[in-house]
């Protein structure tokens, strides 16, 4: 895990945003509440990510112990991701970010039928 140093942030938000901060990371972990997946289903999940960008992401959740990374020996080699018991503590998060998001997307739409 990455040595976060507590006096380094003003806000302990800040710490949370290093590590799920960005579009992609937040997404990832939004796609492994919903269970495990092969490296090749996230990125169909997520077509507009490039693959060096989703190997850079989840190499980064797995560094800070939010994914884990499975190998499994055989061939072609198999790889699964699945959120780790840290990871877990995120869902709720994830799952109010979701809410926050149909609600603005829901104002968004009736504000602009008014206009």
């Amino acid at each position: 895990m990455k040595s976060l140093k507590k006096d380094y942030y003003n806000l302990p938000v800040e710490a949370t945003l290093e590590v799920i901060g960005g579009k992609w990371k937040t997404l990832i972990l939004c796609h492994l509440t919903y269970g495990s997946k092969r490296t090749s289903e996230l990125k169909k999940l997520m077509p507009d990510i490039t693959q060096k960008m989703l190997t850079q992401q989840l190499r980064e959740l797995e560094e800070d112990e939010i994914i884990i990374r499975t190998v499994y020996n055989q061939v072609p080699p198999k790889v699964v991701y699945e959120l780790s018991e840290v990871g877990e503590t995120l869902k709720s998060i994830i799952d109010q970010m979701c809410e926050w998001g149909e609600q603005y997307l829901n104002r968004k739409t009736l504000s602009s039928k008014d206009a």
